[in-house]
């Protein structure tokens, strides 16, 4: 729109005037001088202006007076705009009711991450209101726009500027670098504590308390995930809707995937490209800025690479510069990209990479060490303040000053693609915590390196690292230094590396994701580090052992027991031939071993481990050691598994008195040990005990871990089931469906504990509810059994014949009767004919076979039943109470037994 066109509406016209708007677009400073003047000058009676910029405006604008704006608080700001259009100030009446009015233009929103400002920002004015009309579009059910390109089209750039210019419309605006996972999730789950959501640990509790924040709150927020290549990286932590989600990424996989728009960025146009170098260097004429353009192709990050270079080299004449990039020579550096990048990117980034080196090699060496760290975010406050003999001497003395380290990071902002990240002090300073390099720059850097400088510049950055390192994973306090080490530790050499103290960082970190229930990123470090250990170490040494064990843990929380298994008997039948019985290695190795059967549904064979390390352990370290009773606790979860109730509730007892007296009645340890026990109380069907201790246990988990904690989910499961054997069928139901909801969120559809809760919630349904729906969803947990446990696992088997006495109620007797049998046959080849679920598909099946017709198989099938029952559970429980009703019981009676899958 021409300013002449503004005069067509009536009324007075305000202009906003910022350096950076004047600069947009394809005018220059003397076409906006000239525009005011012929145009605002001889009508000032309808012109009225504020100046809104950071520095002085052109001459020219001065014939408007416009009143600055900056940096005022919200009254004074008021104050000037209203007497620039000529009205009078006045105050509200204090008992007046003032609606509430948007935030003050100038103040960003409470909740902000944001990367500062580009001002030489270069327009891309059509996107910037492509996304801002999508993201309206959503209406209050939200919206999620990809912006997708090669690298270096300015797709970051382009999210910043929006974030800043439309800051006003949120009140959280939150960035994310996805190109990490583990950093992905540290970085969404930070806002749990600037929501004021959760003090809870498990980084999984804040990621689900954040979204579900996002999703269902009313605050306006805005969530850019930048770098998001790998969508299922980071898909699983966006809200569903109700808010805008900004994505930058180089694949076509968001908007493929449906509820995604997708807005393409494109290289610069060539008015674009001049207007954008001309404003960076003064100097070039409009003929030279089209010569660079043309020569870099329009490429935004090496345009303004290229302008960089010209106006910190003014001596040099553009024309030569740019005959340099145009004679480039294809292998001048040896980088290899893609045939969408220009030529010139090796050229330009090595004659900078020269010019800085005869410059100020410290600055350079500098930015060389930078590409042996993550390019998301380069710990220069690491640098600045390393160990002594940590770095290089030369680099040592520029970290040692202030204001000459200082003075680096800007002349590599300032020549390189590196970005400053500032930290603001409390008393109004600022410093340089990190800095930010582009992805393709540092690909290009780390190609320069010959491989004696970069084993050099590994070693320094791996001492860096170590140095950091809190060595203590397990202190809550030192996770966000983990999460911010993660990261380096590929690019920094840190895996290859043969320093001990090195491994101990690697190993602390694996440890630390374990910690935080981040399975699945443990899981690819352990199997990147065992890549690379295995030609190094031989398999018995102590780093190695600690990491396969480690492996073998992940492996099992990841759902892939039978891999988990393999890896476990090997240690273990390795260690038991070279080691002593009661080797802390081979216990070590025993214990993961016993969780792998256990989950396998070998649970004789696990009790038989359990048993072996919890003795040794007595023998070893004494009952009430940390060892012994961690391992005691294994031997009662394998107890109740084998059907042992009576057994495992004494074992569990026994411990919890020990946990309440050795710790606080509110450790994580000691609540664990008290849902154990509940559990086992209501296994033995003495359901009103186990409630009542239950609700306690329930409350000092939601008091002391939180309401999302796994571990509060699992006492919350076990209230439920006490609830439902307790009579109590409409508590059961809300608190089954919504731990179904819950945990689905949290741990994934697929986890073992999701499958157990709506194993749990369908068998409710089947009884008390819609069955229907129950079929639905014991079908979906069966399969899901089957894919991860195999066909005839007992968890696998006993849905199984819950989906059966669904059928029977429905009416599908056939079908029913078949899948009952099949329980039954299954379970005795899995765990033998005296289990109690063995016994509870017996019980099952008698009922069917008399429903069907045949009462004489019924009762043969009744009476061994309750025979076996009288020799695997003792007196008043429940399952053989039902065996004795059944053989008193009226023929249309209905089958018994619900089966519930345990923890695993």
């Amino acid at each position: 729109m021409l300013l002449s066109e503004l005069l067509l509406v009536p009324g007075r016209v305000l202009l906003l005037l910022d350096e950076g708007y004047l600069r947009l677009g394809h005018r220059t400073e003397d076409e906006w001088a000239g525009a005011l003047a012929d145009v605002v000058a001889p009508r000032l009676d309808r012109f009225a202006a504020v100046d809104l910029s950071t520095r002085a405006l052109p001459a020219s604008a001065a014939v408007l007076g416009p009143p600055a704006l900056r940096d005022l608080d919200p009254a004074e700001a008021l104050r000037r705009l209203l007497a620039a259009l000529g009205l009078e100030h006045t105050e509200p009446d204090a008992e007046e009711d003032v609606p509430v009015a948007p935030r003050f233009p100038d103040a960003p929103p409470a909740v902000w991450n944001v990367p500062r400002r580009n001002f030489r920002f270069p327009g891309r004015d059509p996107v910037l209101e492509e996304l801002h009309a999508l993201f309206e579009s959503g209406g209050p059910a939200g919206a999620r726009v990809a912006l997708r390109g090669i690298s270096g089209v300015g797709k970051s750039q382009i999210v910043i500027e929006y974030a800043h210019r439309f800051a006003n419309e949120y009140d959280v605006v939150w960035w994310i670098s996805a190109s990490f996972r583990a950093t992905a999730r540290q970085q969404f789950a930070d806002l749990a504590d600037r929501l004021q959501l959760t003090d809870a640990r498990a980084l999984g509790e804040r990621v689900r308390a954040v979204r579900e924040a996002l999703r269902t709150g009313r605050r306006r927020w805005l969530l850019i995930v930048d770098s998001a290549d790998d969508m299922e990286q980071v898909d699983d932590l966006l809200p569903a809707s109700g808010g805008h989600v900004a994505i930058t990424t180089l694949t076509r996989g968001w908007a493929a995937s449906g509820g995604v728009a997708e807005i393409q960025v494109d290289r610069f146009t060539r008015a674009e490209s001049v207007s954008y170098a001309r404003r960076h260097v003064e100097r070039l004429t409009d003929e030279e800025a089209g010569q660079l353009a043309e020569a870099v192709e329009d490429f935004p990050l090496l345009l303004g690479q290229t302008a960089a270079w010209l106006e910190a080299n003014s001596p040099v004449p553009a024309a030569d510069y740019i005959a340099r990039l145009r004679g480039a020579d294809a292998d001048v550096i040896g980088i290899q990209v893609s045939s969408d990048y220009p030529i010139g990117f090796r050229t330009s980034w090595a004659i900078t990479l020269d010019s800085l080196e005869q410059d100020n090699p410290k600055t350079t060496e500098l930015l060389r060490l930078f590409a042996l760290f993550s390019p998301g975010s380069i710990p220069v406050r690491q640098l600045q303040h390393a160990r002594p003999g940590d770095l290089p001497p030369h680099l040592a003395e520029l970290a040692a000053d202030p204001v000459r380290w200082q003075n680096a990071l800007a002349r590599l902002a300032e020549s390189t693609a590196v970005r400053r990240d500032f930290v603001q002090t409390s008393d109004g300073d600022s410093y340089v915590d990190s800095v930010e390099m582009h992805r393709l720059y540092h690909r290009f850097l780390r190609r320069t390196l010959s491989p004696a400088d970069r084993d050099e510049l590994s070693a320094v950055a791996c001492r860096v690292l170590v140095s950091a390192d809190p060595q203590r994973p397990s202190d809550v306090h030192a996770w966000p230094t983990y999460a911010g080490l993660l990261p380096h530790l590929y690019p920094s050499g840190a895996l290859e590396s043969a320093e001990d103290s090195v491994r101990e960082l690697v190993l602390n970190c694996i440890e630390y994701l374990r910690l935080r229930d981040e399975e699945s990123t443990g899981l690819t470090l352990c199997e990147q580090v065992l890549a690379r250990w295995r030609v190094r170490l031989p398999p018995t040494h102590p780093s190695m052992l600690v990491l396969v064990h480690q492996h073998a843990n992940m492996l099992r929380r990841c759902g892939r027991y039978r891999e988990a298994e393999a890896v476990g008997r090997a240690v273990v039948e390795q260690l038991e031939y070279e080691r002593a019985p009661d080797d802390a290695d081979l216990l070590r190795a025993q214990v993961g071993l016993g969780g792998t059967l256990m989950a396998l549904g070998l649970f004789e064979e696990a009790h038989q481990v359990c048993d072996r390390v919890w003795r040794a352990y007595d023998a070893l370290e004494g009952p009430e050691a940390p060892h012994t009773q961690s391992s005691l606790h294994n031997l009662g979860v394998a107890l109740g598994l084998l059907g042992r109730y009576l057994e495992a509730a004494a074992v569990h007892r026994e411990l919890l008195a020990v946990r309440q007296r050795l710790l606080r009645p509110n450790h994580r340890l000691t609540l664990l040990t008290g849902l154990a026990h509940a559990r086992s109380l209501r296994l033995l069907g003495r359901h009103r005990e186990a409630a009542g201790l239950q609700d306690t246990n329930t409350r000092l988990h939601r008091e002391a871990m939180g309401e999302y904690h796994t571990q509060t989910l699992l006492a919350l499961h076990n209230q439920a089931l006490c609830l439902r054997r307790s009579g109590d069928y409409e508590g059961a139901g809300d608190l089954l469906s919504g731990l179904v909801e819950q945990c689905g969120q949290l741990q994934g559809a697929r986890h073992p504990m999701t499958l157990m809760i709506q194993a749990d919630h369908a068998s409710f349904l089947s009884s008390h509810g819609d069955l229907r729906k129950a079929a639905d969803l014991t079908l979906l947990v069966a399969e899901d059994y089957r894919h991860l446990l195999g066909e005839d696992h007992p968890n696998t088997v006993g849905v199984q014949g819950n989906l059966g006495l669904v059928h029977w109620r429905l009416g599908d007797h056939a079908e029913g009767l078949r899948l009952v049998e099949q329980a039954l046959r299954g379970m005795t080849a899995a765990l033998g004919a005296d289990h109690p679920w063995t016994l509870g598909c017996a019980l099952n099946a008698a009922a069917v076979r008399r429903l069907s017709g045949r009462a004489e198989e019924a009762a043969a099938g009744r009476k061994d039943t309750l025979r076996r029952a009288r020799g695997a559970v003792d007196d008043g429980h429940p399952l053989l109470l039902a065996c004795v009703e059944s053989l008193a019981t009226a023929a249309d009676a209905p089958p018994y037994w619900d089966f519930e899958p345990q923890p695993i």
